[in-house]
């Protein structure tokens, strides 16, 4: 069902990313195996996880806590939500770098779980399996059967454009350039972002995507106080174009109109190519150069930053 009680409708994008990698991907792939994937198989994870802070944030503030990857708990007064929840130690070869930042049982139920788009990285079923939501979990069309047996009490389904409403609490599906499919054959999937508003606050979960024009078309329609912006995983071992590197990111905020920038989707599995230190690095040189260092916040994994 979707999120307007309506019966769902498909949304196309204008250019549905293909599964199929670029030339060149044997020697990525391997280049991807011998300084990510092995190294990272012998490391330790660094940082640690922390207890929640349970009491929401006062004065019309919100509190935004990076878990690690794209995962966030979202504090407003009066409402939270949790976005990618993802405490996996592994995904396939690929091993966590960094510990999640909270203690995944001592997360309190969340009025929702959200979930930008069906990947193995962003919709983690056992991680789903350990959380509580009020008012259930919302997908993006297409991907509600993926989360059918975890145990939420209500299954949101929402197109490009939806809103859905709780009370003070908001949330608008917003477009990305990116791909849906857990699967190869399962194309039909839609995905995106959210913006989620409560208590006066605003913010953005951009989800997986590479630089395209509709962050500007959000911008010119969404007042967004606070941007959760992906940098990391640009050098896709595939060679697909699906993921903005640093220097786009900011170009995107910048377009978004947005008063804050928090990166995330970097550090914590070793997706690209990239070393592991430039993902961060870039944005902070890019930030420097364009005059915008005041409005980039860098969070440490579990540390709340109330806004």
């Amino acid at each position: 069902m979707k999120a307007n009680g309506k019966q769902p409708r498909r949304w196309t994008p204008a250019r549905y990313l293909g599964l199929l990698p670029q030339k060149g991907w044997p020697k990525r792939n391997l280049k991807f195996f011998r300084h990510r994937i092995v190294p990272g198989m012998f490391h330790r994870a660094g940082g640690e996880a922390l207890g929640p802070v349970l009491e929401p944030p006062t004065g019309g503030r919100v509190r935004i806590t990076w878990i690690g990857h794209a995962s966030f708990f979202l504090q407003f007064a009066g409402h939270s939500v949790i976005v990618d929840p993802n405490w996996a130690k592994w995904h396939g070869p690929v091993k966590r770098q960094r510990q999640p930042g909270l203690r995944l049982h001592e997360v309190p139920v969340v009025d929702l779980v959200l979930v930008t788009h069906a990947h193995f990285d962003h919709l983690h079923k056992p991680s789903l399996r350990m959380l509580q939501a009020r008012e259930g979990i919302v997908v993006p069309d297409g991907s509600g059967k993926l989360v059918k047996r975890l145990g939420f009490s209500a299954i949101h389904e929402m197109t490009v454009g939806d809103v859905l409403n709780f009370e003070q609490l908001e949330v608008t599906h917003t477009p990305s350039d990116h791909w849906g499919a857990r699967f190869l054959h399962d194309t039909h999937r839609n995905y995106g972002g959210y913006i989620v508003r409560a208590a006066g606050k605003s913010v953005f979960h951009c989800g997986d995507s590479a630089y395209f024009d509709g962050f500007e078309k959000i911008g010119k329609t969404q007042q967004i106080d606070i941007a959760l912006m992906p940098i990391g995983a640009y050098e896709a071992p595939s060679g697909r174009d699906v993921h903005m590197n640093p220097e786009e990111a900011v170009r995107a905020f910048a377009d978004l109109g947005a008063k804050v920038l928090i990166p995330m989707h970097y550090g914590t599995f070793p997706l690209g190519n990239e070393p592991h230190h430039e993902p961060l690095e870039r944005l902070l040189m890019e930030a420097d150069r364009l005059g915008l260092s005041e409005q980039i916040l860098i969070p440490e994994e579990g540390v709340g930053i109330e806004w």
